[in-house]
């Protein structure tokens, strides 16, 4: 992945974590999946939601926890946990 431009600290969490997920949606998309922001509760949990060939494809825990959890928690802090939601 090539280097992102962070998001001002000064935006909101929500915004922040939309800013990684975009930057990281051409890569999933690439694979015939996409990926949705569907809430972040104040206690820092994201939830999100596959798309495409990410449905049902039991490579997507590990995509989930690897890179889209890593990504989102190692350029917003504040985010404690990501988690999948049924469609």
């Amino acid at each position: 992945m090539t280097q992102m431009n962070t998001t001002p600290a000064s935006s909101s969490v929500r915004d922040r974590v939309q800013s990684v997920i975009n930057w990281m949606r051409p890569i999933i998309q690439s694979d015939g999946g996409d990926l949705e922001l569907v809430d972040v509760t104040p206690e820092g949990v994201v939830s999100v939601r596959f798309h495409g060939a990410c449905v049902g494809c039991p490579s997507s825990t590990m995509t989930l926890r690897q890179g889209i959890e890593r990504n989102i928690r190692e350029k917003v802090p504040e985010v404690t946990q990501v988690v999948p939601v049924e469609n």
